[in-house]
């Protein structure tokens, strides 16, 4: 790391704008600040996930990997045209849903976001993530220099989570929460 933060303010973004990693200085809001900021709030919801005691050493390991990659991510969105994430981090991600997912029964039900601390945390960490694929395809749709690698990571991750998130509430509640469609 070339460059160490000594001081945390610098002012620079007090009107507004902040500054890519290529120099660019961009407004706040600017669909590029959006998608990555949004991948940073999913990397910090998994770091909730991560913070419930007593997870399953697999679930660390691979949630632990994942919030590398995110940091990847989003430097890659961060500087345009830069390449961080491949086809085998995706890769990477489809061996562990299915090593997770085999594990489990086969969903007869939709299921309610709960189960537990921790997989309500990691249910709450996969919408993150569906709002950051949906923020990456609004700005691949502007600019051409978004990767579909950064979108197929966030589409599997999303659904990881999911996988993760029944786990878990195996884990926590011995079940999940079902959906009852006759409840009224």
């Amino acid at each position: 790391m070339g460059h160490r933060l000594s001081k945390i303010y610098t002012r620079t973004g007090d009107k507004g704008e902040t500054g890519l990693g290529d120099g660019q200085r961009v407004s706040k809001d600017h669909q590029r600040v959006e998608a990555f900021g949004c991948v940073d709030e999913t990397n910090s919801a998994i770091g909730m996930v991560l913070a419930v005691p007593g997870l399953p050493d697999q679930v660390v390991d691979c949630l632990t990997e994942v919030q590398h990659d995110l940091f990847d991510l989003g430097g890659e969105l961060c500087i345009p045209g830069h390449v961080a994430v491949t086809d085998e981090f995706v890769g990477r991600l489809e061996a562990r849903l299915d090593e997770f997912n085999d594990e489990l029964p086969a969903l007869k039900e939709f299921i309610l976001p709960g189960g537990g601390t921790a997989a309500s945390a990691c249910h709450l960490a996969r919408t993150i993530c569906r709002r950051a694929e949906r923020r990456v395809v609004s700005l691949s749709a502007m600019e051409k220099n978004v990767r579909p690698e950064a979108i197929r990571y966030l589409n599997r991750l999303s659904d990881l989570l999911f996988v993760i998130a029944r786990v878990l509430a195996r884990h926590e509640q011995g079940s999940e929460v079902l959906w009852d469609r006759d409840r009224g």
